[in-house]
């Protein structure tokens, strides 16, 4: 069974940093995309950041420059570094993984396997 566990969310400051964690186990295929989405209340879910198996990694175009994924050397957990962040990135974030990379995309949050989502609030 496939979990996905976040971390890391909370309270800032518009300007300050938060960084997420993603907690992955159970996930046995070699291939994945990962991604960050968030959802603000009254709003869709947007995707924000993902990374793929062979390290290719794409940003939603508010978040470039303030936002980093990575993934940790030896194992499925991977991080989303906040920068310089806003009171519009007040949101659920949420990560996602999936084999199939194509249905798991920024534009495409069709994702087979979801965490719960943490909490960040940014005030101004």
């Amino acid at each position: 069974q496939v979990q996905l566990v976040e971390s890391g969310g909370g309270s800032a400051q518009s300007g300050g940093s938060l960084k997420l964690s993603c907690k992955i186990s159970g996930y046995s295929h070699t291939t994945f995309s990962l991604g960050w989405f968030r959802q603000a209340p009254g709003k869709g879910r947007e995707g924000v950041a993902t990374i793929e198996s062979d390290g290719t990694t794409k940003y939603e175009d508010s978040v470039k420059g303030r936002f980093t994924i990575s993934q940790a050397p030896t194992e499925m957990t991977f991080y989303l570094q906040m920068t310089t962040l806003h009171p519009e990135d007040t949101a659920m974030y949420y990560c996602a993984t999936d084999y199939w990379r194509p249905r798991c995309t920024l534009q495409l949050p069709k994702c087979q396997y979801w965490g719960r989502g943490t909490q960040v609030t940014v005030s101004s």
